[in-house]
């Protein structure tokens, strides 16, 4: 296993509750004495305690696992600052607003970057009454397609999954100016405005 709870961790969260080892340790029915034996490395948690640990110091376990406590910055939920993670396992597709710790089938996923669209992922956008026509000339096989469409505003996403072998295409109501983002699954993920 490439992590797992370190000691300087759990002191770290248990200091930061204001918690003494006794007191954890009382929490999680365990001896003061296993709690010592965590924080100065000389053993680990039962992986059985992991959640009733996380509870206890008001954690996630992947908090836990990772070391790494997540704080969201983002107060405002502006739809604008949004972060997409795909699962390379199951082709998952997880939206957040605002940076997040995101895993999926055992993987930590990293946000994607979004890209300007090159020129055999240019989005190609044209209004027809109330609705955007979206396209890209993007071929659509088993190996090698679009994932997915984006349309965002500052106030809402609207999401139009794709499939292998159907077209890169999607239609959206025109809700003001925004972000459109595609995703191919071999290349990322491409933005422009509109």
């Amino acid at each position: 296993m490439d992590s797992y709870i370190t000691g300087g961790v759990i002191k770290q969260l248990r200091e930061q509750k204001k918690l003494t080892q006794a007191e954890l340790a009382a929490l999680l029915g365990v001896s003061d004495k296993a709690v010592s034996k965590w924080e100065t490395g000389r053993g680990l948690p039962d992986i059985a305690l992991v959640e009733p640990l996380g509870r206890a110091l008001n954690v996630s376990m992947m908090e836990l696992l990772s070391g790494r406590q997540v704080t969201n910055q983002n107060k405002a939920g502006n739809f604008l600052r949004s972060n997409f993670y795909v699962c390379p396992v199951c082709g998952n597709v997880v939206y957040t607003i605002g940076k997040a710790l995101v895993s999926c089938c055992g993987i930590t996923l990293p946000p994607l970057e979004p890209e300007r669209p090159d020129e055999a992922h240019s989005i190609q956008c044209e209004r027809i009454e109330d609705e955007y026509f979206v396209s890209v000339p993007h071929s659509m096989t088993k190996q090698h397609y679009l994932s997915f469409f984006a349309y965002i505003t500052s106030d809402r996403l609207e999401m139009k999954k794709l499939y292998a072998e159907g077209n890169a295409e999607a239609r959206f109501f025109i809700r003001g100016k925004g972000i459109l983002y595609c995703y191919c699954n071999q290349h990322g993920l491409f933005q422009c405005g509109i």
